[in-house]
């Protein structure tokens, strides 16, 4: 039999690792009698075992006539260090030889025992014993230590509060069990009762509650200065404030029903190919004035989400001065935003196409070829479908007050854009926007006034396929942007189609164009245009659009956001009419007739709604 070279050789008993579990009749085999005994501080030098030098042995195991051993040799190189039986002689090697017989730990400078019994301190921790499940079996204390009792309770407390949230409140809410008792408490044994409350928050002392003095009950914002109350014409007239609302109160909203006056629409603006969508999330009060704001944000498919407010078919004034205080939103002096404010006849619903459809821009009182298609112009310089509303539909046709043509003209306090000269200045455009059409849409000049060519001019641009714009293009400071100033901007109108009649515009107080109604007279196959005698609603708006100019991109910054201080109306004494129906020109019973156009939006024509188009003893015959 060869020599052995490792206890394996030796057989099972000899295992270093000894398993318990692997043979039975050796599980209770004291290895520690078994195996020699080594004492390192033996004063007699004494040892046994391999641990014992290899010169004082009585013999060698490893002398092996047919197999000689090598000695260990230094490696020159640590990653050929290995035990060759065949190569040379290496001083060092670098890995731990645990042949029977080799030299001990310490004399080649281990130091990690090579025998199971020569015990390290941290034994304990990764070799397992058999008495271990023994020793170590958790007693009843060690199961209810602090730490675990903290656990557990923290676990319950977690499974409670899951189990009340999402089950037994769900059904306490749909059963309708009261487990509280709010009002169960009388008022007298709250907590607090009878301590002297601070002025502001005292009610009424005796808890008897009549309407809070406060409260908006009247047109006129108990806000608006004494001062600002009444103001000069630009012919020199006194006019009251009627209307105002100085937009004081944070954080107003203004969905359907919120407010009494205004109303902010959630639709898509679809006239004029807008790029945004109207939010009335976008529309708000802070710091003492309305906030329309334009975000570059997705919004119902479109790209920008900004706000409109009107006050259609709620607030109408007929003749007067609108006035509002606006701080534009900027940048100033780009081509980008369309930030406007204007007014409406309210028999058509801004957005809502089927509304306005031979109605917008008509304001028109004449049975001619002005109430017909395309003005019988076959030269495309219109191409409106017609009057509707016209003043000789024949008799038991749909027309709010018949003998009378009704429409819905425009009047623009303001729609901005930037000057073309670069200049880099704002420029507010002024204008009203008529049908039936002046030749070509040029109004007779020689009615028309411009006090001061330095500050204002005549809009170059007169009209289109679709309306005629008499329209003046005034300069602005870039100031008057985001909130670092804000200004005035107002019209003036007296109702009619007298030279009595007119419109004017003003920035600051300071006229800018003005005109009478005989700018408008008869011209070529058209009669008289009125200067509006229609109820106006009002709308406030920040849009954007290729429409109205090309956009320059880069130069936008977002949010942009349109501010607008106040809105208020003025009209002479004996003069006042805020209401949406003045005599002979009524028109809240019409809109509640024709529930289909004035509340879909998705309608885009008058046919879509399954109403009939009005017949005229003009080009129907009666």
């Amino acid at each position: 039999m060869a020599t052995p070279r490792s206890v394996r050789d030796l057989g099972r008993d000899f295992d270093r690792y000894y398993n318990p579990f692997e043979t039975p009749s050796h599980s209770t085999t004291d290895l520690t009698a078994l195996l020699p005994r080594r004492n390192s501080m033996d004063s007699s030098g004494h040892t046994d075992g391999a641990s014992r030098p290899m010169s004082r042995r009585n013999s060698n195991p490893f002398v092996d006539e047919s197999h000689p051993s090598n000695h260990l040799a230094t490696a020159v190189d640590p990653r050929s260090a290995f035990v060759n039986e065949s190569g040379t002689e290496k001083p060092f090697f670098p890995y731990l030889d645990d042949r029977l017989g080799a030299p001990g730990t310490e004399a080649q400078g281990y130091t990690f025992p090579l025998y199971w019994h020569e015990k390290e301190w941290d034994d304990d921790m990764h070799l397992p014993m058999v008495d271990d499940d023994e020793k170590f079996k958790p007693t009843l204390r060690d199961r209810f230590s602090r730490e675990n009792l903290r656990d557990a309770l923290g676990l319950a407390f977690m499974i409670i509060g899951l189990l009340s949230v999402f089950i037994m409140l769900p059904v306490l809410s749909w059963s309708g069990i009261n487990i509280i008792g709010y009002n169960d408490t009388p008022l007298d044994q709250m907590w607090g009762y009878g301590d002297n409350a601070v002025t502001w928050a005292t009610v009424n002392a005796s808890r008897k509650y009549p309407l809070l003095k406060n409260m908006r009950t009247g047109l006129i914002d108990p806000d608006t200065p004494k001062t600002e109350r009444t103001r000069i014409g630009v012919n020199g007239d006194t006019l009251n404030l009627v209307f105002s609302d100085e937009f004081n109160e944070i954080n107003r909203t203004f969905y359907a029903g919120d407010d009494p006056y205004w109303y902010a629409p959630d639709f898509w603006y679809g006239a004029t190919r807008d790029l945004e969508w109207y939010d009335p999330d976008a529309v708000t009060t802070w710091d003492g004035a309305l906030h329309l704001q334009l975000d570059a944000f997705g919004n119902h498919g479109l790209q920008f989400r900004s706000g409109m407010l009107n006050s259609w078919n709620q607030l109408c004034f007929k003749g007067g001065m609108m006035e509002v205080s606006v701080s534009l939103p900027g940048p100033a002096g780009i081509h980008a935003l369309w930030p406007g404010v204007w007014s409406l006849g309210n028999l058509g619903r801004p957005g809502y196409l089927a509304t306005t459809e031979g109605t917008w821009p008509y304001t028109y009182n004449e049975c001619d070829a002005g109430i017909t298609p395309n003005q019988s112009d076959s030269s495309g310089m219109s191409k409106l479908p017609g009057q509707k509303l016209a003043n000789c539909v024949c008799p038991g046709e749909d027309h709010p007050t018949p003998g009378k043509g009704r429409g819905a003209p425009e009047i623009d306090v303001i729609e901005v854009s930037a000057d073309y000269g670069g200049l880099g200045l704002g420029v507010a455009t002024q204008s009203y926007q008529i049908a039936p059409f002046d030749t070509w849409w040029y109004p007779n000049a020689d009615f028309m006034e411009i006090p001061d060519y330095t500050l204002s001019f005549l809009n170059t641009w007169t009209g289109g396929p679709f309306q005629q714009a008499v329209s003046t293009t005034t300069m602005l400071n870039n100031e008057w942007y985001d909130g670092k100033a804000y200004q005035r901007y107002a019209f003036e109108y007296v109702p009619g189609n007298t030279s009595e009649s007119f419109i004017a515009w003003t920035v600051a107080g300071q006229e800018m164009m003005k005109f009478d109604a005989r700018a408008i007279g008869p011209n070529g196959n058209v009669g008289q245009r009125i200067i509006s005698e229609e109820p106006m609603s009002m709308i406030l708006n920040l849009g954007l659009s290729e429409n109205w100019v090309s956009i320059n991109w880069s130069a936008v910054s977002w949010p942009a956001i349109m501010r607008i201080d106040y809105v208020r109306i003025y009209q002479k004494e004996g003069e006042e009419s805020v209401t949406c129906d003045p005599p002979g020109f009524e028109t809240t019973e019409y809109i509640k007739n024709h529930p289909e156009a004035y509340n879909n939006p998705n309608y885009t024509t008058w046919a879509d709604t399954g109403y009939a188009w009005p017949r005229n003893s003009l080009m129907h015959g009666c």
